[in-house]
């Protein structure tokens, strides 16, 4: 199990070969990467914040929850913060498993609990200003089914 939360780019085709390189028994690996969205092109940059230390163990928790939950071989997060301009990757989540329902499942999971419940703040700034992320109630739906 693998949790970074780091300011700088990181390469998904390197993170994805290294990670599967190391997927120890693994028959399927999946993996999603979340990028910036500027739906209307007013987008200057997205501002993500969170408190060192306190993410590192919540998205943990959610990762060993993961693992509970589903019999993953393996397990890798990445989330960025800082300054990111539209197009840039936000994070990136992996999942290793004997088979494939598994690796989906828990990268689905993943997923869901790191757009609502990871302590992650996002500050979307454009021409016009800045204003703070606020909770969707459809991200705030996904979770009920787990």
């Amino acid at each position: 199990m693998t949790v970074r939360i780091q300011s700088e780019p990181f390469d998904a085709g390197a993170e994805l070969d290294r990670f599967t390189r190391d997927a120890s028994g693994a028959g399927a690996v999946v993996s999603f990467t979340g990028l910036v969205r500027d739906l209307d092109g007013r987008l200057q940059h997205m501002t993500i914040e969170h408190y060192p230390g306190m993410t590192e163990r919540a998205i943990s928790d959610l990762v060993a929850q993961a693992h509970a939950r589903w019999d993953l071989a393996d397990a890798l997060v990445i989330h960025r913060f800082g300054d990111l301009g539209p197009g840039a990757q936000i994070m990136m989540v992996a999942t290793a498993s004997a088979h494939r329902a598994e690796a989906f499942a828990a990268a689905d999971f993943l997923m869901d609990y790191l757009k609502s419940r990871a302590p992650f703040w996002k500050k979307e700034v454009t021409r016009d200003g800045a204003d703070w992320v606020a909770a969707k109630d459809a991200d705030e739906e996904a979770l009920n089914r787990w």
